[in-house]
């Protein structure tokens, strides 16, 4: 009995976009695999797109159904960013606010020790200060990214912060009523910890900078590369159409490309990768989804002139594909979690960033010699089709990428590395565990 009692109730509370849900919910489980009580919290929709839980954690992890509130302006059966386009996310942002009274409930019924939140909930944290909980900020950025963030966010200029883009919309008040600035302030300023998605061999640096600016505790959970068993949550008729393609193309010969859910392209950005990947001369398998471009026609044309792709317009098996023997190379928007995920299995970056913490994350990668970066032009920051051909072209035939690439998958994907900063963050968590109020 006293062992049981030592186990904690951790609360796992993402903002509704998949890749935030994503890492919280691998991270959810690597606390769960320490014999901890997971209550994984999101909207109904959300919560059913998940992979299945393993069963030797489901005794451990709750997933709690909370219902989205309705909104004006936003579609019925919009639960993440995935659902509708980018000028329609503050409204989703006055959903996720609708949530509080819901949640509020939840904590006070079930007195959890800690919860582990992300940048949204600004209101939350007077919630668990009442309630006697604390409060762990998750980021899901490269720690390089996080430390951009936090320096903008209280308004301070760096070397780093001039070589990166931050939209001044962050620091705007939108229709929800807050900026994304102020949810951040809030929720960092508020948490106990910041556990953050990085690990010292491949951010010693930045995880050091970031450190420094921080009066409260900054702990790595390292990189959560994906898991085999969450690769391998496909649909069997999708991936035996895909491998069929994949095993019929030569070794190292095929271009990935993929810009995840968040990034939407001008016709302008989609004409001009479509010609140069054809220029480069490169098979190509491009996973293009709905929020990344509207021009059907110009899709159309990919499939029809080409003869050496293929386009893919529902969900794709990424682990799966990125370690095929045909993959020569990942044509990436450079989002963290689709680096990790290339790096995992050893396959060199085509990067090609359009936002944020992407271009600082280009710039890094491309010191390590993981990848080449798209080159952009310095009068209006555009790059054209030549430009991504002699990327594609530098990737794929200079082996130097590759090896490095390789050697770096050492790092991502040290199971036991990896684990070693999980059981460090639990262990934290186990020390510094409160004490829950009656």
């Amino acid at each position: 009995m006293a062992e049981q009692r030592e186990k904690l109730h951790v609360v796992v509370f993402p903002w509704l976009a998949f890749g935030h849900i994503g890492p919280f919910f691998e991270l959810a489980k690597l606390i769960a695999q320490k014999g901890h009580k997971i209550s994984f919290i999101s909207t109904p929709r959300n919560i059913h797109r998940l992979p299945k839980v393993p069963k030797n954690l489901q005794p451990l992890v709750d997933l709690i159904e909370l219902p989205l509130p309705r909104v004006e302006k936003l579609p019925e059966n919009a639960e993440a960013t995935m659902d509708i386009p980018h000028h329609l996310i503050p409204y989703l942002k006055l959903a996720f606010d609708g949530l509080q009274q819901p949640l509020a409930k939840f904590l006070e019924r079930c007195k959890p020790h800690w919860i582990v939140y992300d940048f949204a909930p600004y209101w939350l944290p007077p919630i668990c200060s009442q309630l006697g909980i604390s409060c762990i900020l998750f980021s899901i950025l490269s720690a390089t990214g996080m430390h951009c963030f936090t320096e903008f966010s209280r308004g301070k200029t760096s070397e780093s912060l001039r070589s990166i883009d931050i939209p001044e919309e962050y620091n705007e008040t939108n229709q929800s009523g807050v900026s994304d600035v102020f949810r951040f302030l809030m929720t960092s300023d508020a948490a106990h910890v910041i556990a953050s998605r990085s690990c010292m061999e491949i951010e010693g640096e930045p995880l050091k900078l970031f450190k420094s600016i921080n009066t409260k505790p900054v702990i790595p959970v390292g990189l959560l590369p994906p898991s085999l068993q969450f690769s391998e949550d496909s649909n069997d008729e999708n991936w035996d159409t895909i491998l069929n393609w994949l095993d019929k193309q030569e070794k190292g010969s095929v271009v990935y490309v993929a810009f995840g859910s968040e990034v939407r392209l001008s016709d302008e950005d989609f004409t001009e990768i479509t010609k140069g990947i054809e220029m480069s001369g490169f098979p190509f398998f491009w996973v293009l989804k709905k929020q990344n471009t509207s021009n059907v026609e110009l899709q159309d044309l990919v499939v029809n002139n080409s003869g050496k792709g293929l386009v893919w317009r529902t969900w794709a098996p990424q682990m799966r594909i990125l370690e095929h023997r045909s993959v020569g190379g990942f044509l990436t928007h450079c989002g963290w979690s689709s680096v990790i995920e290339g790096l995992q299995v050893g396959c060199p970056l085509v990067m090609l960033p359009f936002q944020n913490e992407q271009f600082i994350i280009a710039k890094h990668m491309e010191e390590r010699r993981v990848g080449f970066q798209v080159q952009r032009s310095e009068h209006d920051e555009k790059f054209s089709r030549e430009s991504l051909a002699n990327a594609l072209r530098a990737v794929m035939l200079e082996k130097s990428y590759r090896s490095e690439a390789e050697e770096m998958s050492k790092i991502v994907g040290d199971k036991e590395l990896h684990q070693k900063y999980i059981d460090d963050f639990v262990e934290y968590m186990e020390i510094h565990r409160p004490a829950i109020k009656d």
